[in-house]
């Protein structure tokens, strides 16, 4: 009886063994799938996080791409030159400027034209001109020896003639410089100031009668003045450049000046020192020099200087 008592107890103290143990098992599995899932919860959190951050920092570069995009830091700003060019050069120049700018965008070329030495006392005064385009290499060089044009920069760009003109209908019967005298009323340029009519009066010095023409002589401020004063009848001749005398039908050429009467008559071009648009007016210049823009001078009766 004793026996079975203990037999029983021996069995339900194994039971209880069992039992315990099974339940720790579950726990501990429980337990290591919980810590699993929360690892796992807390490594997605972590890259969700990091995904987040990514996208507003490369959002963030886009709209500051975008900003500075909006507000022009990356396009090229325009830029204006002024020319101050010698009245016979308006033609060609203006032409040159519309085909300059449409080559180059942003860049805008305006001019003032009037006589060399007109325009050699405004760049003294100050007046703010980038490039310097004169009739003659007088008014260049006394820039540069005052120390107002930009060093390295001058080209020697043309060539003209000198030429005498009579009005189209004129009965007069000048065919020559030495004939001037038969013209009771000679347009010259202002020798002060206008290199037409400096080289006016080395002709007529070089044929001894300087001083009698002088006492029938009118001044005109530039020469486009001067081939208008002899276009309309106002003067019975007058002196010029060829290049002017083309561009009228109403004048006729009666002869260009004897041959070395006059020093050459040379147009000049640089850029003045107190630009504030060296690299775009150095840039102008140089184009001067090309194929292309003497094409035109040409077109207009200039010759390529050599």
């Amino acid at each position: 009886m004793k026996k079975g008592k203990y037999l029983l107890l021996l069995i339900i103290c194994l039971t209880v063994l069992l039992t315990v143990g099974c339940t720790a098992k579950d726990t501990d599995a429980v337990s290591g799938s919980a810590n699993s899932s929360t690892a796992e919860v807390v490594k997605d959190t972590a890259e969700s996080s990091n995904e987040e951050s990514n996208t507003d920092s490369n959002t963030a570069a886009r709209e500051i791409t975008d900003s500075t995009k909006d507000s022009g830091l990356n396009e090229t700003k325009p830029v204006e030159i002024l020319v101050a060019a010698a009245a016979s050069l308006q033609n060609s120049m203006e032409e040159i400027g519309k085909i300059y700018q449409k080559e180059n965008p942003g860049i805008t070329v305006t001019y003032t034209f009037g006589s060399s030495g007109t325009l050699q006392e405004q760049i003294e005064q100050g007046a703010p001109v980038d490039v310097f385009m004169s009739a003659a290499l007088k008014q260049m060089e006394a820039l540069e020896q005052e120390g107002l044009i930009l060093d390295g920069t001058k080209k020697e760009l043309l060539e003209n003639k000198v030429v005498l003109i009579v009005p189209k209908d004129s009965k007069l019967g000048i065919t020559s410089f030495k004939d001037i005298l038969k013209a009771p009323t000679i347009a010259l340029g202002d020798a002060e100031s206008v290199p037409v009519g400096q080289y006016a009066e080395e002709v007529f010095t070089s044929l001894n009668n300087l001083e009698d023409v002088k006492k029938q002589a009118t001044y005109g401020k530039d020469v486009t003045e001067v081939l208008s004063w002899v276009g309309t009848g106002n003067a019975d001749a007058g002196v010029v450049y060829a290049t002017d005398a083309k561009s009228s039908d109403a004048v006729t050429v009666v002869a260009e000046a004897p041959e070395g009467s006059t020093s050459k008559v040379i147009y000049p071009a640089a850029v003045v020192k107190d630009t504030k648009a060296a690299e775009t007016a150095k840039a102008f210049v140089e184009y001067l020099t090309t194929e292309e823009a003497q094409g035109v001078f040409e077109k207009y009766g200039f010759t390529p200087y050599k």
